[in-house]
């Protein structure tokens, strides 16, 4: 195994502490990680990972090298694509990390046109509602809502949404069009659980009034996709992303009330895992989900 590839492979093995991880990732068996790391070592004269049944630590060398040989690495990276050009597309692995639903209606869809582009990029979507690590998962970039918990992630805001709230005209025949937020109280509600904008309490505004309501829903589900089977199967009304429905919306098949009060609206956030460089591929990616949302918005 040549060099280069013996320092990627240390740099992936301290990322995710993990050498199980590092042959997963490059695809082979962990002892062939174990005997990269190994010819590294002696290669370099110095022990760089301390080893026990229950962690593993970089050595005081090994933290330094690292540190040194992950900015190298990245930097090779850019200087390839720099001198190919954007002519020649993207290259190699991208993993990202994205919400289930919003993936599903918002990306996937368009991936076409940006595999078309960059037809030897081999990229992976990682689609969870929680907030995976990204270290840990070898995550390139993640598309994030809402207020970022760690703010010492590198982060670019992409796009924001309203907040809206939703129902089917079926529903809302039955039950009556609530006008004020005060009407939300004699509403079924489907309540999404990971909404970090109130979930079960929502301040609304109109002009300088400010009005807080709590919702009481008899379900309360975790998954966005949940939240849109229930509404759309007339079981309630929910306050959610508009993103969650945008089909459904521009068909009619549900319909927005109360829109002259505003909710918090909602930001998607591309993050990038701590401590790295964004690559161009990444970087790339996320221009292009932008682009998608701009497009959609327009």
């Amino acid at each position: 195994m040549d060099r280069l590839a013996a320092i990627e492979i240390f740099i992936r093995v301290v990322d995710t502490g993990s050498f199980s991880a590092a042959a997963r990732h490059y695809d082979v068996g962990q002892p062939a990680v174990s005997k990269a790391i190994a010819q590294l070592e002696e290669w370099l004269g110095v022990k760089l990972l301390l080893r026990s049944t229950r962690a593993l630590t970089p050595t005081e060398a090994g933290t330094s090298f690292y540190q040194r040989a992950k900015r190298a690495v990245e930097e090779t990276d850019e200087a390839v694509l720099a001198a190919r050009g954007t002519a020649s597309g993207l290259s190699g692995k991208l993993r990202v990390s994205a919400a289930v639903c919003f993936a599903r209606l918002h990306i996937v869809p368009r991936l076409p046109e940006f595999i078309a582009k960059h037809p030897n990029l081999d990229l992976e979507l990682v689609l969870d509602d929680r907030n995976i690590d990204l270290v840990e998962e070898g995550i390139d970039l993640a598309l994030r809502m809402g207020v970022l918990a760690d703010s010492n992630m590198t982060a670019r805001r992409l796009s924001e949404a309203r907040r809206r709230v939703i129902g089917t005209p079926e529903y809302f025949e039955r039950q009556g069009i609530p006008q004020e937020p005060a009407d939300l109280l004699g509403h079924r509600a489907v309540i999404y659980t990971r909404d970090q904008g109130g979930g079960e309490e929502w301040k609304f505004r109109k002009e300088t009034a400010e009005v807080s309501v709590k919702m009481q829903g008899q379900v309360k589900i975790t998954a966005t996709e949940g939240v849109r089977a229930a509404v759309i199967a007339d079981m309630g009304l929910a306050i959610v992303s508009e993103w969650a429905f945008t089909p459904e919306l521009k068909s009619g098949k549900v319909i927005s009330v109360m829109d002259d009060w505003m909710l918090p609206s909602i930001n998607l956030s591309a993050v990038y895992p701590t401590g790295r460089l964004a690559s161009t591929k990444a970087r790339q990616f996320a221009a292009f989900v932008e682009n998608c949302l701009a497009d959609e918005a327009a």
